[in-house]
């Protein structure tokens, strides 16, 4: 089955998982143009609130949804929403890491 989107970007989010001995996973950022109008609905954690360490492990980054507009704005759309997405474009969506585990230093 084909969708009507164009994956712009897969990868990982570098340095988006909190330190610790044990340092916690990268999230991934993908970025997505459809290729006609589309309804798009997000439903996302940890967009305000980072995902935490645990036993002295440092907290990853928060994620983020963003929305590029044609004309390059770029509009936090928060974690859960559901609106049109048109022809030139796209959603951002941006993972959060996983929390540390440890103290980096012991």
């Amino acid at each position: 089955r084909r969708y009507p989107v164009l994956l712009r970007r897969f990868g990982l989010r570098k340095g988006s998982g909190g330190n610790g001995k044990h340092k916690g996973g990268d999230g991934v950022i993908r970025e997505i143009e459809p290729l006609r109008p589309l309804i798009m609905s997000i439903l996302s954690e940890r967009r305000t609130l980072q995902p935490y360490g645990l036993n002295g492990g440092e907290p990853a980054m928060t994620g983020k949804n963003l929305l590029v507009k044609k004309d390059g704005v770029v509009l936090n759309i928060g974690a859960k929403r559901s609106g049109s997405l048109n022809v030139g474009e796209r959603l951002v969506i941006e993972t959060p890491g996983g929390g540390g585990y440890g103290k980096a230093t012991d």
